[in-house]
């Protein structure tokens, strides 16, 4: 190699290097579009029912229906316009830029309680919900490709996903956490109102977090002109492709869980915890937290026992995250994968056991289920990974792309159904919006619903990994072979 050609390696090395600048940057979009996407799961359903009044058979039917649409619609329209864009600022930034204000304002709008007649009430709720998932897709798809071109070094990407890692999780700790004891306090006790204020801020913070990402990133690899793809070659792998079909079901599957059982927690501590029990348990913690000046838990055990319900689960689930890349390494992603998706169902399914009173065991099950939950949750999207690998080990194309595309399909399909089975099965039990007082069917209803319900999916799904055939040997057969052919 001459000279010049080194100067010229070292040079195209290092234009691939991020600073920490823009990792940050690039991180602030997914922490902004995950206080959305928390919020959907965690509180779409109680919303409806319990503070916009929507009756829990039409939560469902709309849940469901938007959610699908946009799942199926919204998300492969959005993914071919993103790849064919050409401009100044590259294919995915400009998405970024212009839909940052509009996703901001509907996200307040969706979440607003206007003063409409019922009838109205449905049709705003439609019509905000529907222009909520299409505007989330338009800036969460694209984004979540600009980290393909914003470096071509994968210690840069991975260097890169860790900061966004970091940004998802604390995103989903304050919305777990702190937001219901926030939305109460804001609201003095008057949740529509207090829900009304806190979006108003979580719109405004998360309009500049998208534009500061916008700014501070830059698109490095920018393909050349005539490559030009196959789209139905491409879709023709896709389904021949049985680890995908696998991956795609796994992936509705284990976000159907997550959305019934995310959404459901809210009830069960509204209406099946005992409330003596729960304030004796997370009065010292309250207490702890307004000695040292932070009083957002106030005197309201059932928000505080809540937040910390999930703050346990969220704590030894990234313990878990921490732990996976040592044990994959060692047994293969998928038998780590399948065993921990399994014992993790586990402690989901004993809550229909536990009593109102037993709150130390409640609490101790979800953070044992969050710890072997956290095992699996780097594992899916790498196994994503490796079906691409697969399928150009088969077949000598790879179509990257399109592959993730379609696991957020699955990702979007799972929430929309999961979100709308927690409000089908509350109107099975008859349980009343917005009430103290519940029949005991309802009561026993909200306890299923963070038990037996979304245990189903995620058995099914453990199951589901027998039939997976990349093992931890395939895996470094695979490797090894695209490797050769490569440098070939």
């Amino acid at each position: 190699m001459s000279a010049q050609d080194s100067t010229t390696v070292k040079q195209a090395t290092a234009s691939q290097k991020l600073s920490v600048l823009e990792k940050i940057g690039y991180s602030l979009g997914d922490l902004a579009a995950n206080l959305v996407f928390q919020t959907l799961m965690t509180y779409l359903a109680y919303f409806y029912t319990d503070i916009y009044g929507l009756e829990p058979k039409h939560a469902s039917v709309l849940i469901l229906t938007v959610g699908l649409i946009a799942a199926f619609g919204f998300n492969p329209v959005i993914g071919a316009l993103a790849d064919r864009t050409n401009s100044r600022w590259g294919k995915f930034r400009p998405w970024v830029l212009f839909t940052a204000i509009p996703l901001g304002v509907i996200a307040l709008l969706a979440f607003s309680t206007p003063d409409f007649s019922y009838k109205g009430k449905v049709i705003y709720a439609v019509v905000t919900y529907t222009l909520l998932l299409l505007l989330y897709a338009a800036n969460n798809l694209p984004y979540s490709a600009l980290s393909g071109v914003i470096t071509g070094d994968m210690k840069q990407r991975n260097s890169l996903s860790s900061y966004r890692f970091v940004a998802v999780m604390f995103a989903q700790f304050f919305v777990q956490v702190f937001m219901l004891a926030i939305i109460v306090s804001a609201g003095g006790g008057d949740k529509s109102l207090g829900i009304e204020k806190v979006m108003t801020w979580l719109a405004i913070i998360g309009t500049i977090m998208l534009l500061i990402t916008f700014f501070t990133t830059k698109e490095r690899i920018v393909p050349s002109p005539e490559q030009k793809s196959s789209l139905k070659e491409d879709l023709s792998d896709l389904f021949k492709n049985r680890p995908w079909v696998i991956m795609l079901v796994l992936t509705t599957l284990v976000f159907i869980t997550l959305s019934m059982k995310g959404g459901s927690y809210v009830y069960y501590f509204k209406n099946y915890v005992d409330k003596e029990s729960l304030t004796d348990f997370v009065n010292p913690i309250i207490h702890f937290f307004s000695a040292i000046g932070l009083n957002v838990f106030e005197d309201d055990p059932v928000s505080a026992g809540f937040g910390l319900f999930n703050a346990g689960g969220i704590i030894f689930m990234i313990v878990g995250i921490t732990l996976s890349k040592r044990f994959a390494d060692k047994y293969g992603k998928r038998d780590v994968f399948g065993i921990c998706l399994f014992i993790s169902t586990l402690f989901i399914l004993a809550f229909v056991f536990y009593p109102p009173t037993s709150v130390k065991l409640i609490f101790l099950s979800q953070i044992l289920h969050g710890f072997f939950y956290g095992l699996t949750i780097p594992l899916l999207w790498a196994m994503i990974a490796d079906v691409a690998d697969y399928s150009e080990w088969k077949n000598n194309r790879r179509a990257t792309a399109i592959i993730f595309s379609a696991m957020m399909v699955g990702l979007k399909a799972g929430l929309s159904i999961g979100g709308a089975l927690v409000t089908w099965i509350l109107g099975l039990y008859n349980y009343v919006p917005n009430s103290d007082v519940q029949t005991p069917a309802a009561i026993n209803g909200t306890k299923m619903l963070v038990s037996v319900y979304p245990s189903i999916p995620f058995l099914i799904g453990a199951g589901l990994l027998f039939f997976y055939v990349i093992n931890k040997k395939m895996e470094v057969q695979i490797e090894n072979d695209l490797k050769q052919k490569r440098n070939s």
